[in-house]
């Protein structure tokens, strides 16, 4: 399922889709990530929660409410990259050094049927770029440009975590 891509959602008040969202936050939450997609919960559906707050895995992370981000799109991209850490809870254990763009422009629909368009950056932007590439079937370990770009969830607590 992380392989394929997703289909678009054409009924977001589906009662279906709307216990996907339900799910997939309280999954997020209890697992101290920062965003999750439905291929990681076996939906093939776009959709996606970006839910940024600090916690074990992230304790930089600003704070936000978990947001439902349903048919996500990138409409612009900063050429201005970032390199910066990131891990999965579809794979576990591991850290990969991810260059992403710095800002981006998006759009999506909101879980009550409404189109948003905004500007994210930093580390929003990295959690939403993210989980956009799980609808894509792509995960982070494909865009780690080197295997010396990569650590244990271990190595990473103790090289950056602990220092902050």
């Amino acid at each position: 399922m992380l392989r394929r891509p997703s289909q678009v959602v054409e009924n977001i008040k589906d009662d279906r889709i709307q216990q996907l969202i339900d799910s997939l936050i309280c999954t997020v939450q209890q697992a101290n990530g920062v965003g999750i997609a439905a291929p990681q919960a076996a939906q093939s559906d776009r959709l996606f929660i970006v839910a940024s707050r600090p916690n074990l895995r992230y304790p930089q992370a600003p704070n936000m409410e978990p947001t439902a981000m349903i048919n996500p799109r990138i409409v612009a991209s900063s050429t201005e990259t970032v390199k910066d850490w990131e891990g999965c809870l579809s794979i576990p254990g591991i850290r990969g050094l991810v260059p992403r763009s710095r800002a981006i422009e998006i759009e999506y629909t909101s879980r009550d049927g409404k189109l948003h368009r905004q500007e994210l950056t930093d580390f929003v932007a990295r959690i939403f770029q993210h989980e956009h590439d799980h609808l894509e079937g792509i995960v982070f370990l494909d865009r780690v440009e080197s295997t010396h770009e990569l650590m244990t969830e271990d190595e990473y607590q103790q090289q950056f975590v602990k220092l902050l």
